[in-house]
């Protein structure tokens, strides 16, 4: 018997019943801490939750006591996590959802509301971007337009716009619907996820870098707007993460780094990418009422440096 255990044994005539039941239920939140965060009670939305970095997100509010969400334009993958989820003790459902249809939300708040409960956290982390809104090349050059490379020029006004609506509306419509339960309850948080690039602008992706900069900026409108209702909105900026999506652009199909890699690793001081479960603590951080709760409309960068590098 360990010596935890023989001391509970040796208490347990001076304890009530009532009190043995607070121990142990003390003993199991304490397992549920996760960076000195306990989310037992909460509900928590996360959007792209089928994907790496939002996946992670989902897991780490539920191991720490969160019930969670996870909704995703892709069900099977939202539904893959929710099943980890759920197998490693924790609560969660998984819902299908596109971000970009807010009738289509609001069906599925209904479900979550229901099922779950009101919303306490919402974790706005749908995104991506579409080869149609970008450039071939870093720099224009002349002759450019008669050559087969994909010029500012050429960028498709769907692709444009599907990025946009993805990376800024979603997040928007999200907040709209979901916010509603959290309005006059104290403790309740919603964090976008931005990106470096919508502070610097990286180069041939110019509709994604202007589409996180918006989610910023409402980032920060968003958290005067509901300072006085109970709710804190921040963001968070990661850097440079390996990802599905992003994945064919930094390795080559032989598992090689790409050119555009040495220049991503050379830009942060820390010489690598980001590991998914180090955002894990820039959200729990920002979560934790206690330690951040004077914090408000901050766009929290985790990218080994990347946004203070000058480049000199």
């Amino acid at each position: 018997m360990n010596q935890e255990r023989a001391g509970k044994k040796f208490l347990r005539p001076f304890l009530s019943i009532t009190g043995e039941d607070e121990w142990e239920e003390n003993e199991r939140r304490k397992k549920k801490v996760v960076l000195g965060t306990d989310l037992t009670g909460k509900m928590a939305v996360v959007t792209g939750a089928g994907g790496i970095l939002c996946g992670m997100f989902a897991r780490t509010l539920a191991r720490a006591g969160a019930a969670v969400a996870l909704l995703d334009i892709n069900l099977e993958a939202a539904e893959e996590t929710a099943r980890d989820i759920r197998e490693a003790g924790g609560t969660a459902a998984a819902y299908g959802v596109d971000v970009m249809d807010k009738e289509m939300l609001e069906s599925v708040h209904a479900r979550v509301l229901a099922r779950l409960g009101p919303c306490d956290i919402l974790i706005n982390g749908a995104g991506g971007n579409q080869a149609r809104a970008n450039t071939s090349k870093e720099y224009f050059e002349m002759g450019d337009i008669e050559a087969d490379v994909a010029t500012f020029f050429d960028m498709e006004y769907k692709g444009v716009q599907g990025v946009l609506d993805l990376n800024f509306l979603g997040g928007f419509l999200t907040c709209q619907v979901f916010a509603k339960d959290m309005v006059g309850r104290e403790g309740c948080n919603i964090i976008n996820i931005s990106s470096a690039s919508a502070a610097r602008p990286l180069t041939r992706i110019p509709v994604y870098s202007g589409a996180v900069a918006a989610l910023s900026n409402f980032t920060q409108w968003l958290a005067v707007h509901f300072a006085k209702a109970g709710i804190r909105v921040n963001a968070i900026a990661p850097g440079f993460f390996v990802t599905r999506q992003n994945e064919g652009l930094l390795y080559d199909e032989d598992g090689k780094p790409a050119a555009r890699t040495a220049k991503v690793l050379a830009a942060t001081p820390m010489g690598r990418f980001g590991k998914p479960e180090e955002l894990g603590g820039a959200l729990m951080f920002l979560l934790n009422n206690e330690a951040a709760g004077f914090i408000t409309g901050i766009i929290l960068p985790v990218d080994g440096g990347f946004s203070a590098y000058s480049g000199v």
